[in-house]
Parts: C-alpha cells; sequence; structure tokens
C-alpha cells in the first residue's frame, strides 16, 4: 500500500509539471537519457586492489530493459539485471558467492528539456549471492564461503543534469546529478545483517561526460553513500563502516567503440559484495567499461 501511494504521488507529479509540452519527442529523448544514465558494466584484471582477499578478475554486468517507453508517456518503466562476480586468487579459480540483483525501475520525467533535464525514479531491487547454508559458522563469524545472503530494497531519486556547449568546436560537455535515497527494512532479509548493515543510505553520484560529435569520449563519475540507520556497534559518526566513496575516470580512445579504460579509487566502509558485508578497506581498481552510450547530437542539447 505504501508503494502504490508513492507510485500515484510520483506519477501525477509528473504528468502536472509535463502538462503542456510536446511531450512526444520530449519522451523519447528522455528514454534513451535514462539508458544513457543507468550504471557501467566492467571488466577489472586484479579486481580492487587492496581487498583483505586477492582475486584474478572482478566483473560487473548490468542493463536496462525499457519495457514501457511509449512516445505519449512522461513515465517509463525498465527491468535492471546487475550481476557482479570476483574470481579470487586460488587453486581452483572459484567465485564462490556471486552477487545477483534484479529489479524493476520507474522513472518519471519532470520536464521535457534533455539539455537541462529533471527526472525522478523509484526503484525495487532484489540482492542475493546464491547460497543457503546458515550465515554464521559455528564459531560465531560470519560463513563467507558459503553462507546466505539476501536482501530486498526500496530507492527512490532525483536526477538533475545540463549540457555545456562546446566552445571553439572543443567537446560538448554534460553535469549530472543524482540525490537518492535507499531503504530495505520494509522487506524481508538474512537476519544476521540486524543492527550491523546499512538498511537506510543516503546516496549522491555526479557525473561529467565530454562528448565529440559522434561519440562519449570520456566520463568521470563520483559516487557517495552513508548509512544512517541504527548499529549497535557503531554510532552514527563512525566512517570507517558508514561510508562508501568511489571516484572513477573512463577515457574511450578513437580506436574504441562503444567502451572505455577505467581507472578507479575508493573506500567501502561496507564491502557491496554480498556476504562480505563486514569487510571495509581502501582500494584501486583498473580496466575496462562499457554502458549504453552514444554522442551528444548538438540538435538535441539545443532543444528548447
Amino acid at each position: 500500500m505504501k508503494i502504490g501511494c508513492l507510485l500515484t504521488l510520483i506519477y501525477r507529479l509528473s504528468t502536472a509539471m509535463a502538462i503542456a509540452q510536446p511531450r512526444p519527442q520530449a519522451n523519447v529523448n528522455f528514454i534513451q537519457l535514462y539508458k544513457e544514465n543507468s550504471d557501467l558494466s566492467y571488466m577489472a584484471p586484479k579486481g580492487e586492489i587492496g581487498a583483505p582477499d586477492k582475486y584474478i578478475i572482478n566483473g560487473r554486468l548490468t542493463s536496462t530493459y525499457m519495457l514501457l517507453a511509449s512516445p505519449e508517456l512522461p513515465v517509463a518503466f525498465a527491468v535492471q539485471p546487475d550481476f557482479m562476480v570476483r574470481v579470487r586468487a586460488e587453486q581452483s579459480s572459484g567465485v564462490r558467492t556471486p552477487s545477483f540483483r534484479l529489479g524493476g525501475i520507474f522513472y518519471f520525467r519532470l520536464n521535457r528539456r534533455v539539455a537541462d533535464y529533471q527526472y525522478a525514479t523509484l526503484r525495487f531491487q532484489h540482492h542475493s549471492n546464491g547460497q543457503d547454508d546458515g550465515a554464521l559458522n559455528p564459531d560465531g563469524s560470519v560463513n563467507t564461503k558459503t553462507g546466505n545472503f539476501s536482501t530486498n530494497a526500496l530507492l527512490i531519486s532525483y536526477n538533475i543534469g545540463n549540457t555545456i556547449p562546446a566552445i571553439n568546436d572543443h567537446l560538448d560537455m554534460t553535469l549530472n546529478h543524482e540525490i537518492a535515497f535507499e531503504w530495505h527494512k520494509w522487506f524481508h532479509y538474512e537476519h544476521i545483517l540486524n543492527d550491523d548493515y546499512g538498511f537506510t543510505r543516503l546516496i549522491y553520484n555526479f557525473s561529467l561526460r565530454g562528448y565529440h560529435p559522434l561519440k562519449e569520449v570520456w566520463r568521470l563519475n563520483t559516487g557517495v553513500s552513508y548509512a544512517l540507520n541504527k548499529m549497535t556497534a557503531y554510532p552514527f559518526g563512525a566512517i570507517k563502516k558508514r561510508l562508501n566513496v568511489e571516484a572513477s575516470f573512463h577515457y574511450s580512445f578513437p580506436f574504441m567503440d562503444n567502451v572505455f579504460l577505467m581507472a578507479a579509487a575508493g573506500y567501502y566502509g561496507e564491502d557491496p559484495y554480498n556476504i562480505y558485508y563486514k569487510n571495509k578497506y581502501a582500494y584501486l581498481r583498473f580496466g575496462i567499461s562499457t554502458g549504453i552510450l552514444r554522442g551528444r547530437s548538438k540538435n538535441l542539447a539545443t532543444q528548447h
């Protein structure tokens, strides 16, 4: 009931702000924008360098399947699978507990200008690791080999961005911001997470991107999230546990198509890789990344 009321409220706000606008073209433009703003997939030899465990290669595979993308509606809906694996530097090169995330996301267009956009999202996401043994070992430690991990979350976000036109035929650029709130407690989760996991997080993501007319050339991403909920062993100011932060730079050489070289640095106060959530560490990551990329058309960027 609470989710239904929230959907209704956001839908009414979206339609009210979009009224009397040339909707079909705006809706088509925003559908492409939603896909472009989705998270990137990547492959990273050696994985997170600095993690407590050593890895051969880590990877993330995510995409956006637009199931509702009508030019006549200011609302869209997509299914987003998001899979992450870490291949351990062991004799068997095992993965152990991959992360499986699957959910749906509603997009609500709040204006019509892609060059100065506003939209909101409402997302539900399931996260589990494909294991079903007990989450704790007999000695009380977390079972990171075969232990069950599962949680479900609701995320609501507000997204804004604008285009910076090219000067003297240099790159067009875009500034992109996302402010989000993540909430788990309404849904089922593994009981050992109680009072020891970031169930409620405030999230901010920023992306600065550079475009040639036919291609996105580079992307600078930063993301910060902070756990707000009560934890037994960690007060509200326990940054080392509650803070996750990452900055990454992605560059595509002229001979590349729909792919970047990637370099990232960050800190996990709570490792997002399922049952390894207790791990805290700073890291570097190098590899290649990709997403739903495109060149920034000047006609699109200057629409009014």
